[in-house]
């Protein structure tokens, strides 16, 4: 079974695309085996939303009047 990007992105456009997320790929194979789950899904989703446990932030706000000795 083999999807084009194109035939995929059209998919999408038309709003018929099936998309699942990476958890719920599994059960999709156990109840229509993987041909099945290859012909019936177009994309599977593995991105979240949460933070990651890399994410952060850094605040520069500049040197402090009077500076701060060490």
């Amino acid at each position: 079974m083999t999807k084009t990007i194109e035939e995929i992105n059209e998919k999408i456009l038309n709003g018929s695309a099936r998309v699942v997320t990476a958890e719920e790929m599994p059960s999709i194979v156990a109840e229509l085996g993987e041909e099945g789950a290859l012909k019936e899904v177009d994309v599977v989703t593995t991105g979240t939303f949460g933070a990651m446990c890399s994410s952060g932030a850094f605040f520069n706000f500049g040197h402090a009047d009077p500076p701060i000795r060490m």
